[in-house]
């Protein structure tokens, strides 16, 4: 996978938005200011995102390129190369489960007015 399709593919979440947070070199998108994934750039070799503990021990046992996540929470976060062990498939769902994992967390409140969000 490509940075550019990356970004496409976070872009057209609802409530996505992407920023530098922690310097020009890491673009993090975030869904209602929770973080989902982040990516270096320009380099763009890999992905830090959010997984549930027991699929990230899973994903970590089965592929070895699939790494704890770097400088984030080891249990929660997973640091998955674009090009190496995986499909883009299987990428593409890694994405769609760690914005799912995020908006399952939000307050009612935040997940009424995302919703909100993709009606208008």
């Amino acid at each position: 996978m490509t940075f550019q399709e990356l970004e496409a593919i976070c872009s057209q979440k609802n409530g996505v938005v992407a920023e530098f947070p922690f310097g020009e070199d890491t673009l993090v998108f975030k869904v209602m200011g929770k973080m989902f994934l982040l990516v270096d750039v320009p380099d763009a070799v890999s992905m830090n995102v959010k997984i549930e503990p027991e699929r990230n021990a899973e994903l970590q046992s089965e592929f070895p390129c699939v790494k704890p996540g770097y400088h984030m929470n080891k249990q929660h976060w997973a640091t998955i190369p674009l090009e190496e062990c995986l499909s883009d498939a299987f990428l593409r769902e890694i994405i769609d489960n760690s914005y799912n994992l995020v908006i399952s967390k939000l307050k009612k409140a935040q997940q009424i007015e995302l919703q909100m969000l993709s009606k208008s």
